[in-house]
């Protein structure tokens, strides 16, 4: 699998995204720039990593989705490529249009840093094929500007077509209110593309990919694109 992570001034997770992508493909991540207008040859999958993209002026990734690099980002899009956003990377994803949404501020107004647990929706798409239907599984959480929304119809559409892959639930899996720590509509963590190719979520599962950072509950969504990719 030849990944390419893409670097926006703030972007700070960048390493922590190359180690959990190496260790699942043994392959080591190309890292572009944002001022870069095309991206690797052979690049299979575009991750676009956590952070504070510019400062996250304006609106959290509103001007990284202005880079740019993200021409060529849309080209893979619409050619089939595969694309992972977290968190700084889901914001891009939504401002830029090839997710529907938009990640509002939390409804606490403020920052969380936390675990969280969320439930695995689907199993059927690229970056989920490695856990079973309703796993919970443990993943951190660090963002300001979390709280997903779309309106009725798009969330409709959503849940509908399939496309909500992770939610935030409590220790037995319920998605409570509780548990919803950022006020997201209908505790929506992840969501795909209407082809599955790509994937948005807030939480960090590159932080949790070896015992030694605390657990390895993040590392089945890396060996599951690597599969895929691995055999397409």
């Amino acid at each position: 699998m030849n990944a390419a992570i893409i670097i926006f001034p703030g972007t700070n997770r960048e390493r922590d995204m190359a180690i959990a992508l190496q260790k699942a493909s043994g392959r080591k991540p190309a890292m572009v720039f944002h001022t870069e207008t095309s991206l690797p040859a052979g690049t299979d999958l575009v991750v676009l990593p956590g952070g504070f993209s510019h400062g996250d002026y304006l609106r959290c990734g509103a001007m990284a989705a202005r880079s740019p690099i993200m021409s060529a980002i849309h080209d893979h899009a619409a050619r089939g490529g595969h694309i992972l956003g977290v968190c700084n990377g889901f914001q891009i994803l939504a401002e830029s249009g090839l997710l529907p949404g938009a990640l509002l501020r939390n409804a606490s107004l403020r920052f969380l840093s936390m675990d969280c647990n969320l439930r695995v929706e689907r199993t059927d798409t690229p970056f989920t094929s490695q856990w079973q239907q309703g796993e919970v599984f443990r993943a951190p959480m660090a963002h300001g500007d979390g709280n997903y929304f779309a309106d009725d119809a798009t969330l409709d559409r959503l849940e509908g077509e399939g496309r909500v892959v992770f939610r935030y639930v409590d220790a037995e899996g319920q998605p409570t209110e509780a548990a919803n720590r950022n006020g997201a509509r209908n505790n929506i963590a992840g969501i795909v593309s209407d082809n599955r190719r790509i994937l948005g979520m807030m939480p960090h599962p590159e932080d949790l990919v070896d015992p030694l950072m605390g657990g390895e509950d993040g590392l089945p969504l890396f060996r599951s694109i690597t599969e895929t990719l691995a055999t397409a």
